[in-house]
């Protein structure tokens, strides 16, 4: 409870710069690689490509010269990527995903894929969870999960995929939660 509370009050001051500041997403005190970061450049691109391959449409609509981790990091919909170990842990998340699980982007390594939903989510996506790696993307039906601080999410749709990298090997699973909201 006392690691849930402290994370409240770091997002909610967070929230509180990022609103008051120039730059909204320059100045994200809580975004692990540096925005711009050839890492984090590398991710975006992948992340992207992969939706395009699997889901033969584009995730993003880029508007002049933004790059492409400012129009990910914008992007409406909660975006979601976790590593392929057996406990799958979340590595990075869009402003939305973040806003979504009430957590900053270093404490999201700490919450799992499990720990956010509830047992129907969970029979769903394990059942529907091979078909991410045969075929690359899975679609889930409308549902609840949970924040980090324990508060129900509801979601229309979820779109898993498998984000590959330049020599086309599996680097992690992304989520998108579409037309999130809390209960």
């Amino acid at each position: 409870m006392a690691r849930q509370y402290v994370r409240s009050i770091i997002a909610s001051v967070q929230r509180v710069a990022l609103a008051l500041s120039p730059s909204n997403f320059g100045s994200h005190a809580g975004f692990q690689s540096p925005p711009g970061s050839p890492e984090a450049q590398t991710l975006a691109r992948w992340i992207c490509q992969s939706y395009r391959c699997f889901l033969r449409m584009e995730l993003l609509k880029q508007e002049g010269n933004e790059s492409i981790l400012k129009s990910l990091w914008h992007h409406t919909d909660a975006i979601l990527c976790c590593s392929m170990k057996a406990l799958p842990i979340f590595m990075f998340g869009n402003q939305a995903g973040l806003d979504m699980l009430e957590t900053t982007l270093v404490a999201l390594q700490d919450i799992s894929l499990e720990k956010i939903f509830d047992e129907n989510g969970r029979k769903a996506l394990f059942a529907e969870f091979p078909q991410v790696m045969q075929q690359g993307f899975m679609c889930l039906q409308g549902g609840i999960c949970l924040s980090s601080m324990g508060r129900a999410v509801s979601y229309e749709r979820a779109v898993a995929w498998k984000v590959v990298n330049d020599e086309e090997n599996a680097h992690c699973i992304c989520f998108m939660f579409i037309n999130w909201s809390f209960v």
